[in-house]
C-alpha cells in the first residue's frame, strides 16, 4: 500500500490551498438586524480581518447602548488581527502536503483543520455569549441576558436578528471537502 497520494489528489490539495487564501478576501459570517424602524435591515459582516459596513455597525452600537450591550468594533475582536495569517499558514501547509503527496501528513492536516474549525466556532459562540449576557444593569431598557445564535434567528425587544455563514466560510468548507476526497480516492493505494 502506497503512502503517496495520486497526482489528481495533489491537484485537489493545491486547489484547496488556493481556496483558503481566496476566502480571506470574502466575508465569513454575518448578522442582519430587522426592526420596524429598519425594515431594510442593518448588517454586521465579518471578514477574517475586519468588520464591514461601519455605518451599520455604528447604528447598531447606538441601539445596543439602550440594552447595555458593549460596542462592536474591530478592537474588541483581537482575532481579526491574526486570523488571516492562520488561514494563510493553513493554505501553505495544504500546499506543502499536496506537493509532498503524503497521506499521513494529510491526515494530520485534516485533524489540525478540524480542531481549528471547532475552536473557531467556539470562539464565535464565546463572543456572542459575552455580548448577550454581560449587559449593563444600568441600561435604559432592561432585557434578560441572551445568547444570539451562530446560525439562525433571534428576537430581542422589537429587533429580529438573522445570523449566517457566508461566502468565505463556504470556500473553507469546499476546501475541506477537497482535502477529504484524496483520502477516500486513494484509500486502496
Amino acid at each position: 500500500m502506497s503512502k503517496k497520494l495520486s497526482v489528481p489528489s495533489m491537484a485537489l490539495l493545491i486547489i484547496a490551498a488556493g481556496l483558503f487564501v481566496t476566502s480571506i478576501f470574502f466575508p465569513w459570517w454575518g448578522m442582519k438586524f430587522f426592526a420596524p424602524q429598519y425594515p431594510e435591515g442593518l448588517d454586521i459582516i465579518v471578514y477574517p480581518y475586519k468588520l464591514e459596513d461601519a455605518n451599520d455597525v455604528s447604528i447598531i452600537n447606538g441601539l445596543n447602548h439602550y440594552i447595555g450591550m458593549k460596542e462592536f468594533s474591530e478592537e474588541n475582536f483581537p482575532e481579526l488581527s491574526y486570523l488571516s495569517y492562520i488561514i494563510g499558514g493553513l493554505a501553505l501547509l495544504t500546499l506543502v502536503v499536496g506537493i509532498l503527496r503524503n497521506k499521513k501528513l494529510l491526515m494530520g492536516l485534516i485533524g489540525l483543520f478540524v480542531i481549528g474549525g471547532a475552536l473557531g466556532v467556539y470562539d464565535i459562540h464565546r463572543w456572542l455569549k459575552s455580548y448577550g449576557t454581560n449587559l449593563d444593569p444600568m441600561a435604559p431598557i432592561d432585557v434578560p441576558p441572551f445568547v444570539p445564535p451562530i446560525i439562525g434567528e433571534n428576537t430581542i425587544a422589537n429587533f429580529v436578528t438573522h445570523s449566517y455563514f457566508t461566502t468565505g466560510f463556504f470556500m473553507i468548507g469546499i476546501a475541506f471537502i477537497l482535502m477529504i476526497i484524496p483520502l477516500w480516492k486513494d484509500r486502496a493505494q
